[in-house]
């Protein structure tokens, strides 16, 4: 009897461990969750549009006060932004970048220099399963400015979602159950660890009640980064395309259904019924498939596309062209975004008094217009803040040509540091060995160029159009290119001709994305590449045409010569094939 009583002890003690256990368990996941929330609510912004009436949400990305929401949500507050956070506080904020066709915009806080932001995932490691959670301004209720949360899983992956209509499109997204209803909009999207993994947009509403039916989409936070830094730029992004379409074949291939035979996708050699394999490191199994890892994309990057014929496989580097021409993207990103993805409550509807709630403004800030108030016929009536008139300047086909001066001198600053080129004037003359034997003399001057090879020697003049002479013969245009790399570090900023920060872009043979300026000279374009840490000239493309390959000039092996930083190796590409790499030993520049 002793021993069935100390059996039935222990049973009960095994059995009260049992339950101690996962209560414990699910204590310490509701405590890390909510630690885990206590940190990242700081970063997240409630938007108000100037005039009261309506908003979204928000996310602060960056201390000194930049932060993502979506293009349709900013859209109606036309410059200025009035943004709400977790300390109480409202603070200005203006329109930098916009991105119409992903419906992302980006944003700068003014106020502080130590923002409280979140840290960016990496949305390509998101599974189905994983715990999420969303945080915003649903149905403008965070009246006290403290974010809403909302927590869930991921329903799926890699989703699509067509543009029905409209010029919103919502490539490779995050499919959450999650709830995300009107106000969310804009908001960020936060995995279990509280990192950032996408900005909530979209939602599957009941119609009448425009309730939430648990299938919202979220932009990844991966495309995001693609258009980052021409979002920084002050531009208006446009997306990307092949030049080609796909569908599948009797056989489930994906193949090429129609090419445009102008695209540099045809001029790398894809064709009528190429199977495509991968594109942008990506295996492509559907069309659904390829149409979403093309929308993650910005227009002019080069991008890796695999594809067969007749069994062999072929390797090549495609730049890509954009969906819209430049007037139709200026065109659609000024209008008006579809009703039903407008946070805006009807009037009456929402926080009675503004995002107090009718009592004394947080952090002696000034209340917010209450919703149905003031001059609301149009937000031009609206005054803008001094701050954001200082941090604005209009340009055709940007949002904030501000930005645009602001990394353009960012950049010439770290290129000016290393390299010294301003003032270099006079004669630059490079020479040196070539690998097949021989010597090589390049003479640059603010006329033209020279190249002097054991052939015999090549002039050119920098009269007319300089797209008309090409020089060398199958260089597409070597020495045109060299002249306008001097007339860049001659001339500067601001007398080299049209130049603009294009943002970033991936550059062959170079790990990360790096700088990019653009511009024109009389009738030819070109773009500079520069490391974003070193501040090196690492390229330089010239374009005579829009349709036709650049002469591509890539600088490397950099050292200190007279107190400045010279490239002891240039190497030029035309097309598919390398014209020629100089090894130089010797010059005055």
């Amino acid at each position: 009897m002793k021993r069935v009583c100390q059996v039935i002890a222990l049973l009960m003690m095994a059995a009260s461990w049992a339950q101690a256990e996962p209560a414990a368990a699910i204590l310490n996941a509701e405590s890390q969750r909510i630690a885990v929330i206590n940190k990242v609510k700081d970063c997240v912004l409630a938007v108000f549009t100037p005039n009261g009436q309506g908003g979204g949400s928000g996310v602060v990305i960056s201390p000194d006060g930049y932060a993502l929401s979506n293009f349709h949500v900013v859209l109606p507050c036309g410059k200025a932004l009035q943004c709400g956070m977790a300390d109480g506080k409202i603070y200005d904020a203006v329109v930098v970048g916009i991105d119409p066709t992903g419906d992302v915009a980006l944003v700068k806080l003014f106020g502080r220099d130590d923002f409280p932001c979140a840290s960016l995932g990496d949305s390509d490691q998101v599974r189905a399963g994983d715990w999420v959670f969303a945080m915003g301004n649903p149905f403008l209720l965070a009246t006290d400015l403290q974010p809403t949360v909302t927590y869930g899983l991921v329903s799926g992956v890699h989703r699509y979602q067509f543009p029905s209509g409209t010029l919103l499109e919502y490539a490779d997204c995050l499919q959450v159950d999650t709830s995300i209803n009107p106000g969310n909009s804009g908001g960020p999207l936060f995995d279990a660890q509280g990192r950032l993994i996408g900005i909530n947009g979209r939602a599957s509403f009941e119609k009448r009640g425009r309730v939430n039916v648990g299938a919202a989409y979220a932009i990844s936070i991966n495309q995001i980064k693609n258009f980052l830094g021409t979002l920084h730029s002050g531009r208006i992004v446009d997306h990307a395309t092949l030049g080609a379409r796909v569908g599948a074949d009797a056989d489930g291939r994906v193949v090429v259904t129609d090419i445009l035979e102008t695209s540099d996708a045809y001029r790398r050699g894809l064709r009528y019924d190429d199977e495509i394999i991968s594109f942008g490191g990506r295996p492509v199994s559907t069309p659904n498939g390829f149409k979403n890892v093309l929308g993650i994309f910005p227009k002019g990057w080069r991008v890796p596309l695999s594809y067969r014929r007749d069994g062999r496989r072929h390797d090549i580097l495609v730049r890509l062209a954009g969906v819209h021409s430049q007037e139709e993207l200026i065109a659609k990103a000024t209008g008006r975004p579809p009703a039903e993805l407008m946070p805006m409550p009807k009037p009456g509807e929402g926080p009675k008094s503004g995002p107090h709630g009718g009592g004394k403004p947080r952090g002696d800030q000034p209340p917010l217009p209450r919703p149905g108030t003031g001059p609301s016929a149009s937000r031009r009536d609206i005054p803008i803040p001094e701050i954001v008139k200082q941090h604005f300047q209009e340009k055709r086909g940007y949002a904030n040509y501000y930005f645009n001066t602001l990394q353009q001198q960012r950049v010439w600053k770290a290129w000016n540091a290393g390299a010294n080129p301003d003032g270099v004037k006079g004669v630059w003359t490079l020479a040196g060995h070539l690998p097949q034997g021989g010597e090589f003399r390049f003479q640059l001057t603010g006329s033209g160029a020279s190249l002097k090879l054991p052939a015999g020697e090549t002039k050119w003049t920098a009269e007319g159009q300089l797209g008309a002479s090409l020089l060398p013969v199958h260089s597409g245009g070597l020495l045109p290119a060299l002249y306008l790399w001097r007339r860049l570090a001659v001339e500067g900023l601001g007398r080299f001709g049209q130049l603009d920060y294009y943002g970033t872009a991936p550059l062959a043979g170079h790990e990360g994305l790096v700088d990019v300026l653009a511009g024109a000279h009389k009738d030819v374009e070109c773009r500079f590449y520069f490391d974003p840490v070193e501040g090196h000239l690492l390229a330089m493309e010239m374009f005579p045409d829009e349709d036709a390959d650049p002469c591509e000039v890539y600088f490397s092996d950099y050292r200190k010569v007279g107190g400045r930083f010279w490239p002891e190796r240039i190497e030029v590409r035309y097309g598919d094939e390398l014209f020629a790499a100089f090894k130089v030993t010797a010059g005055d520049r």
